[in-house]
């Protein structure tokens, strides 16, 4: 088992832009937040689970994919991957 106490160093750097670029992605394409009947972010809206993380832990948007066995999943449906709420 690793120790995560026993290490001989540590190295820190700052991200260049062309870094922090790599590591985003989406895009907003409708003005909509926040669905007024069910309050659950709207597709493709500001709030979108697809670009910003599921609202669940361990759930996609349309339910497909439930349960941590799932992890790291993007489901074909709704196009959210399966990860902890946490990552928004």
């Amino acid at each position: 088992m690793l120790d995560v106490n026993a290490f001989d160093k540590i190295r820190i750097g700052l991200a260049t832009a062309d870094d922090i670029r790599g590591w985003s992605h989406g895009e907003v394409k409708k003005p909509e937040t926040i669905n007024y009947r069910t309050l659950k972010p709207e597709k493709d809206g500001l709030f979108g689970e697809q670009i910003f993380g599921p609202t669940r832990d361990w759930e996609c948007a349309c339910g497909k994919y439930k349960r941590v066995r799932f992890k790291g999943i993007v489901c074909e449906r709704c196009g959210v991957e399966v990860t902890r709420s946490r990552v928004r």
